[in-house]
């Protein structure tokens, strides 16, 4: 029997092929290979009136990792006090390195529980230098090294002070995921649509594009002087996540290498979604329809210098740290481009 919440999704969908537009293309040898399509939509910083539209941005999606900042606010909210690193790895998608498991750690120690309460799958560190620790010392996956590990880590330290039910913190009628929901609508200014379970098993909240650059504008916006905890929280998250750009995400990750270089607030989700916003609030929310990330961060920062927020100068001293070179025989051959 379908579960609810499967049964609401069934009745909404992300773009269809048509409604799409092409973004960027993978060339090899001087040959258009793939061609990727997808939507997306740039907000004004100030007005947040639309500055560009491509494609179907009112379409939902599930912002997958894209989504969490409202998480990682709704914990805030609850009453946890959580600064710096501590915080940025609460949104993070990291990539299980050293660093970022001392720091999941640290909120567990926090919370008073192992690594075993931790609900999320146990996983590999995509983190080389981890992996090959674990295999050497005949270790295996475990929950602590998959990329939602520190937002599980929070959610689970947000019960114990609230003396929540750390069993079942993921059911989307737990306490804790009712104020994420309510985090999410007050963000994006739009009742949720559908509701699924993400990868990591936390409840994901379908939204169209439109309303994620709205919430994340937000974020951008926020300031920690404002009378709104919520709006604090925002502020300091985004400041968090700024400071420690490699707690967010991880050497080598798009969105790790745009906070570092560029100042700007970047998060990626999987199945093709990224976020980015700059320091004016100029926000910008897309979509590959594919679910192909390879080409969401250049897309994204092109979207900033089409709009006029960034320079091409500055996207391409960026460019190298994006994987976007295509090899054969193990030697440049072409290039993954955006279109727009």
């Amino acid at each position: 029997m379908s579960s609810p919440s499967t049964e609401a999704s069934a009745a909404v969908a992300t773009a269809k092929v048509g409604e799409s537009v092409e973004l960027a293309v993978y060339e090899r040898s001087g040959f258009i290979e793939s061609r990727h399509a997808g939507n997306a939509i740039v907000l004004d910083g100030v007005t947040a009136e639309p500055l560009l539209r491509l494609g179907n941005p009112d379409a939902p999606v599930f912002p997958r990792s894209a989504m969490k900042p409202f998480q990682a606010i709704a914990i805030l909210s609850s009453g946890v006090t959580l600064e710096g690193k501590q915080l940025a790895i609460a949104t993070a998608s990291h990539t299980g390195s050293a660093g970022h498991v001392a720091l999941v750690r640290q909120l567990l120690d926090r919370a008073g529980l192992a690594s075993d309460a931790l609900a999320c799958p146990a996983d590999w560190p995509t983190d080389r230098t981890m992996r090959n620790e674990l295999v050497l010392s005949s270790m295996g996956a475990d929950p602590v090294y998959m990329n939602c590990s520190g937002k599980h880590a929070a959610m689970l330290l947000a019960c114990v002070q609230n003396d929540w039910p750390i069993v079942g913190y993921l059911d989307p009628e737990h306490p804790l995921q009712k104020r994420v929901r309510e985090i999410v609508e007050r963000f994006t200014g739009d009742k949720v649509v559908a509701t699924g379970i993400d990868g990591c098993g936390a409840p994901v909240h379908a939204m169209s594009l439109v309303a994620l650059a709205r919430g994340i504008r937000g974020v951008s916006n926020a300031s920690i002087a404002s009378p709104f905890a919520m709006l604090r929280g925002a502020a300091s998250l985004r400041a968090a996540v700024l400071a420690n750009a490699w707690v967010a995400g991880g050497v080598g990750e798009p969105d790790t290498a745009i906070v570092e270089k560029l100042g700007i607030f970047a998060k990626i989700g999987a199945e093709g979604v990224m976020v980015l916003s700059t320091t004016d609030g100029t926000t910008v929310a897309l979509k590959i329809l594919d679910g192909n990330l390879r080409v969401a961060a250049i897309v994204g920062l092109q979207l900033l210098v089409r709009v006029g927020v960034l320079t091409q100068t500055q996207v391409d001293e960026v460019a190298p740290a994006l994987d976007l070179t295509v090899l054969g025989g193990g030697k440049p051959v072409g290039v993954v481009r955006a279109t727009i």
